[in-house]
């Protein structure tokens, strides 16, 4: 009835406002009476003549197109974010990822969709498979988790390799590439199997496959933390390349040579998410991860 009151208060003829609405004017003029009766005051003046709008006509029509306008820009900004264009995404992701992939990933996204408000957190593979499950993010870029999550859709968008970091002073710093079998006497340094089991035994059966099982001296969280004991002298480290990207003082990082599978020695960057919620923007936010995947290293 609004749009009705609005369109007889500006055009101030019936016949006018009906044609302008695409409808009939007896109904109109029904309608009218309606709102008339809700607000218990009448609204126009009316003859045979001419319209014209009473006192209270004249205040409710600013408040009639304020309530449009809000109507229809809430209508717009529902429409932006059901077709994904619009609202917020809650992104988690493995640390290693922003030495490359994740910067140039989220410059596209926000050059695409600049009115979608990204929400990123960093989280080990463990931590986002129990946020996406909890609704508390609405898409994980992570590891390989180890375990079957059966809530969640999981898709491989990226991979890179898995590099020996050593520390700068280390017997095969100077090669070129190491033969993973020459390191079995050192100590090494890992993150915790709790915070990504895919990941942890990855590089425990790259090290069996070379003859040997690690031998575990240290474990760190964040991959920052175990390049910098690396660093310090305390053990290696097996870790994706892309750290690479954030070289620092007293390490290096080579290339490993196995006898197990050749497949073996990359490391999968697998999207993650939960279906059965329909979120147009993590859609969008997919479909530009697909398209990125070679970008990380």
């Amino acid at each position: 009835m609004l749009r009705q009151f609005v369109a007889v208060a500006e055009e101030l003829h019936f016949h006018r406002a009906a044609e302008r609405l695409h409808m009939a004017q007896p109904p109109l003029s029904q309608a009218i009476r309606r709102l008339e009766t809700e607000i218990g005051a009448p609204l126009f003046i009316r003859n045979n003549r001419n319209v014209a709008l009473t006192l209270a006509g004249i205040s409710f029509l600013d408040t009639a197109r304020a309530i449009l306008g809000t109507l229809e820009a809430g209508v717009e900004q529902a429409r932006r974010v059901a077709s994904g264009t619009s609202g917020s995404l809650r992104v988690v992701f493995v640390g290693t990822l922003h030495f490359n992939f994740l910067p140039k990933l989220v410059q596209v996204f926000r050059s695409r969709l600049p009115d979608v408000e990204l929400m990123l957190r960093e989280a080990t593979t463990a931590e986002q498979i129990a946020a996406l499950k909890a609704g508390s993010a609405d898409i994980g870029l992570m590891r390989r988790p180890g375990v079957v999550v059966p809530e969640l859709v999981f898709e491989r968008v990226a991979r890179e390799e898995i590099v020996v970091a050593l520390p700068d002073g280390h017997a095969q710093a100077g090669n070129q590439r190491v033969s993973l079998a020459a390191l079995a006497q050192d100590n090494f340094i890992a993150t915790p199997r709790s915070e990504g089991m895919g990941f942890y035994d990855q590089m425990i059966a790259l090290c069996n496959a070379a003859g040997f099982s690690p031998r575990i001296v240290q474990e760190a969280r964040q991959i920052e933390t175990i390049a910098g004991l690396v660093a310090g002298g305390l053990g290696i480290a097996l870790v994706p390349a892309s750290i690479r990207q954030g070289l620092r003082d007293g390490i290096v990082f080579r290339p490993i040579s196995t006898d197990g599978a050749e497949d073996a020695r990359f490391l999968d960057v697998l999207a993650a998410w939960d279906a059965s919620k329909p979120i147009p923007a993590r859609d969008q936010f997919l479909e530009i991860v697909r398209q990125s995947g070679h970008l990380i290293s």
